[in-house]
């Protein structure tokens, strides 16, 4: 017999030992094998998920109780240590299984080069697709110090395989002088600093539009989620993501699935960057998965 997972600290709390029955699916992403600072998000997935048991099952955001949605945790993809070209192949061929199966997915990472995979899974089979990109770092360049797999490129990379006009980022703060250029000259949607009240602006411009949103915890400030791998000062509150994470529930728009990424737990030791993504992903799951 073994006893109940769903509140282990091994899934996300409450999550069904069902795959075939879930409507959502929860995946862990734990690769850095490209981080430009401090590495370590690869343990991010793990601490994610057994900060949830400090969760309340009940949002109050969304007035709705997990228990109310059938989702799976599905554990970390095995991706091999040092190997991004064949760890992003991995993502790729899993999310491609997700859709096939008609689930709803939400990766947990991670480096952010790793929602370029998932990207490409989405448009394969989503048309008239655009990103939500929540993110401190414009994540534009094309390469890093010669490599083209860096967790500085996934943006750009999604400006070449859906169009620039089809990508919309927020809470931007840091970046190269050319990455801010190309936005701006690109056609892409770039709002600076702000997120939550740029969002609701944008938000009814995509009713109807098939949405991807990828989230990295470092567009918040690092007085709120320190543990990150390249923490940039000046960022929004958890209160604001919370905000624009419900104003993407209400709208119109029909949201294909989801990332958190840059979860880097060793820089944190009070836990709060764990804590609030995991919070995060609760409002994910109740608000975005069960639509």
């Amino acid at each position: 017999m073994r006893f109940d997972e769903a509140y282990s600290g091994k899934v996300f709390i409450m999550s069904n030992p069902s795959y075939e029955d879930a409507k959502a699916v929860i995946y862990g992403m734990p690769m850095d094998w490209t981080v430009s600072f401090r590495p370590g998000s690869r343990f991010g997935p793990n601490r994610i998920r057994e900060a949830s048991l400090g969760l309340e099952e009940y949002s109050p955001y969304m007035d709705k109780h997990l228990e109310e949605v059938n989702y799976f945790d599905a554990g970390d993809i095995p991706l091999p240590f040092g190997n991004a070209a064949r760890s992003l192949d991995m993502v790729e061929e899993y999310v491609d299984k997700l859709l096939a199966d008609g689930k709803f997915p939400i990766g947990l990472g991670g480096e952010h080069l790793l929602s370029w995979p998932i990207f490409k899974s989405m448009n394969k089979k989503y048309d008239n697709m655009a990103i939500i990109h929540i993110d401190a770092h414009a994540d534009l360049r094309e390469e890093y110090e010669g490599e083209v797999l860096s967790h500085s490129t996934p943006i750009r990379k999604a400006c070449g395989l859906i169009g620039p006009e089809n990508v919309y980022s927020f809470g931007i703060r840091s970046g190269m002088r050319e990455e801010f250029q190309f936005a701006k000259e690109s056609g892409m949607h770039m709002s600076k600093f702000e997120v939550a009240e740029p969002i609701k602006k944008v938000l009814p411009t995509l009713a109807g539009r098939n949405v991807y949103v990828t989230i990295d915890i470092d567009v918040l400030d690092p007085s709120c989620a320190p543990g990150t791998g390249t923490a940039e000062a000046g960022g929004i509150t958890s209160k604001e993501l919370l905000d624009a994470i419900m104003a993407i529930a209400e709208s119109n728009i029909n949201i294909i699935g989801a990332d958190l990424v840059e979860v880097a737990p060793a820089y944190d030791p009070t836990e709060q960057t764990q804590i609030t993504a995991s919070k995060m992903i609760r409002e994910i799951i109740l608000g975005w998965a069960d639509r």
